[in-house]
C-alpha cells in the first residue's frame, strides 16, 4: 500500500510541479513591468522638469514683470537679472511651503556672497504674508502676486498650479531647472552645481 495523496480534481502531478516555475516567470513579468513603468515615470518627471524652447518666452515676461514687496514698495525682476536666480512660489496656507523656508534662507545666506539670489513668491494676501513675516523673517526678498501668481507659476512650467514651485535661473535670464514640491538640501546642492 503506497501512501499518496489523491491530486485535486482536474490538476495531475505535472500541473503541480509547474505551478513554482509558472509563478516565479508570472514574478519577473511583473517586476519588468514595475521597473519599466518607474523608469518612464521617472524620465516623464525628469522631462517635464527640463528648460525647453518655449521657456525663452516665459522667462523673458517674468524679467519684464515687477511685483509689490509686502511693505507696498515696488520691486522689478529685472534688478536680479545678470546673477543666478532661485525663485519660490510660496504660501502662508502651504505647510511643505512653510517648511521649506528656512531652507533656502540658509542656502541663500551662505551663497549670497557667491552671487547666488533668492526671491520668494507669495501667492496670498498681503496681511498673511506681513504676519508671518514679523513672525519668521526672512533674509532674502519677498513680493507679492497674489492669485495671479498661480498663473505665473504655471507659465514658468508649473502646469499644475500646485505649491511649492521653485524655478532657477542661471546669469543670462534663461531657465535651468524648476521643481514642484518641497526643495531638499540635495536639490540645492545639486543646483549650486550648474552654475
Amino acid at each position: 500500500m503506497t501512501n499518496s495523496l489523491p491530486s485535486p480534481p482536474g490538476e495531475d502531478t505535472a500541473d503541480l510541479l509547474e505551478a513554482p516555475a509558472a509563478r516565479r516567470r508570472h514574478l519577473r513579468l511583473y517586476a519588468g513591468v514595475a521597473v519599466a513603468a518607474a523608469a518612464a515615470g521617472g524620465g516623464w518627471a525628469w522631462w517635464r522638469n527640463q528648460p525647453s524652447a518655449g521657456d525663452a518666452g516665459a522667462s523673458q515676461a517674468f524679467w519684464d514683470l515687477s511685483f509689490d514687496t509686502p511693505a507696498g514698495q515696488p520691486l522689478a525682476a529685472k534688478a536680479f537679472r545678470g546673477k543666478p536666480l532661485l525663485l519660490n512660489f510660496w504660501a502662508t496656507w502651504c505647510p511643505p511651503c512653510i517648511a521649506e523656508l528656512p531652507l533656502l534662507n540658509e542656502f541663500y545666506r551662505e551663497n549670497v556672497a557667491k552671487g547666488w539670489q533668492v526671491m520668494g513668491i507669495a501667492v496670498d494676501q498681503p496681511s498673511a504674508v506681513r504676519g508671518f513675516l514679523e513672525r519668521t523673517p526672512l533674509d532674502f526678498p519677498i513680493v507679492m502676486a497674489g492669485l495671479g501668481g498661480t498663473d505665473l507659476s504655471r507659465s514658468l512650467g508649473n502646469l499644475g498650479g500646485g505649491l511649492p514651485f521653485t524655478v532657477l535661473f542661471g546669469a543670462d535670464g534663461r531657465i535651468l531647472h524648476r521643481k514642484i514640491g518641497q526643495v531638499t538640501p540635495e536639490n540645492l546642492r545639486q543646483w549650486s552645481r550648474l552654475i
